[in-house]
């Protein structure tokens, strides 16, 4: 287990490895990691057809929209631009109405689109092994979402990229894990703060000052 107090990235003001301007801090895994592991990386990138060409065409799509397309557009521009002959969307069941405006921005684009929500499988909560008193409405049928299956329903379809839409923490994690296509964000769920979670970040030190509290669990 690494020092939890050890200094990394999130405690850098530099940015020297933006644009080498500056200097880079004594802590910068760039410095410890050393030449070598930089250059494993970029044959990486490389060597790899797949990942060289992720990486280009993100690179490429930073420069032609930068600061001007959207994060729907640039998702749709990224899927044309790699061929992808078939977009999946692992949606919420609660942004089912994202979901069908983002299929109906993808089709009008020549997209490719298939939808599966969160509820895929009308599964009790109970059924995996959650008491019957933590279900938001107690003794009352209520379906678990199912992030395996609406990844299995995707690899089955045959998807070549997947994006998800307001899938909760963890639900999303397996859904990523066992996605067989590549995956990216279009909504991050944050029920409080209408899907923009860095807002509770920018009010760290006013409104959500809870986020410092290590008794919050």
């Amino acid at each position: 287990m690494g020092d939890a107090n050890c200094p990394s990235c999130a405690d850098c003001s530099a940015g020297n490895c933006s644009r080498l301007d500056k200097s880079f801090p004594g802590f910068c895994p760039t410095v410890k990691m050393g030449a070598d592991a930089v250059e494993s990386c970029v044959a990486k990138y490389t060597e790899n057809p797949v990942d060289h060409k992720i990486a280009i065409t993100s690179a490429q799509i930073e420069s032609d929209f930068y600061c001007s397309a959207t994060r729907a557009e640039e998702i749709l521009i990224f899927a044309k631009r790699m061929g992808y002959e078939k977009v999946g969307v692992a949606s919420c069941l609660g942004l089912i109405r994202e979901c069908g405006l983002f299929a109906r921005a993808a089709r009008a684009r020549g997209v490719n689109l298939y939808g599966v929500a969160c509820k895929i499988g009308a599964v009790d909560k109970t059924r995996i092994g959650l008491e019957e008193e933590r279900k938001l409405v107690p003794h009352s049928h209520e379906s678990m979402c199912n992030p395996i299956m609406q990844a299995e329903t995707l690899n089955r379809e045959g998807t070549d990229f997947n994006v998800i839409i307001g899938l909760c923490v963890g639900h999303d994690t397996l859904f990523i894990k066992h996605s067989k296509a590549p995956v990216t964000y279009l909504i991050v769920k944050d029920r409080v703060l209408c899907h923009n979670p860095a807002a509770a970040l920018y009010n760290m030190d006013s409104y959500y000052s809870r986020l410092l509290r290590p008794d919050r669990q």
